[in-house]
């Protein structure tokens, strides 16, 4: 299977979420886009890095990197391989200079040591298939399938059947402004059900 290079394209507090952010990955030269709502520790661990802070103790993320290079082993990428049930698989593959290794994460996890290691993020099609957002000019387009991923547990559901769809519409339109993607991709689930009943 062809392996599609996604980069980091925003981080922000989820706005349907009490405590999780939204981790937005982009497909390198193309238009979709990945959210995943991950918990605060990780938000702040990715974020961290890509601000190139230093905290005072190293944290979990930090404790890794230096233990896997004191014994010489280097993360070549990281592959979110599989989505299932709402919930990303992804899995680090790793080199000691004599072997490749697969070792199996939490999709925060790994995109928290792939910027750490500065190495690629890959996914493959039939994922960005079903769990990405077409950017068309400077709309969003969902696709049918779409659920963004809650790495947390347990899930905070916003009831969105109390608004006509004209209120939805306009709600949309809103989060879409605010690039709230995991409020959006409720709030147009809730229009597609309505259209198709």
């Amino acid at each position: 299977m062809k392996k599609l290079k996604l980069d980091i394209i925003g981080l922000s507090y989820s706005q349907t979420q009490s405590g999780a952010y939204a981790l937005v990955l982009g497909e390198v030269n193309g238009r979709r886009r990945l959210p995943i709502i991950i918990g605060g520790f990780e938000a702040q661990a990715i974020a961290i890095e890509i601000e190139k802070m230093t905290p005072s103790r190293p944290l979990t993320h930090d404790l890794f990197k230096s233990f896997a290079e004191a014994y010489h082993i280097h993360i070549q990428e990281v592959i979110i391989y599989n989505l299932v049930d709402g919930i990303f698989y992804s899995k680090l593959i790793c080199n000691d200079g004599k072997k490749n290794m697969e070792i199996d994460a939490r999709t925060s996890d790994a995109i928290a040591l792939a910027v750490r290691f500065q190495c690629p993020i890959y996914t493959y099609e039939f994922i960005l298939g079903s769990a990405g957002i077409v950017i068309e000019g400077n709309d969003f387009v969902f696709l049918d399938n779409i659920e963004p991923v809650d790495e947390t547990k347990p899930k905070a559901s916003v009831n969105y059947t109390s608004f006509s769809i004209e209120e939805l519409q306009t709600k949309l339109h809103e989060a879409l402004k605010e690039e709230a993607y995991e409020k959006a991709a409720k709030i147009r689930d809730e229009i597609s059900k309505r259209k198709t009943s």
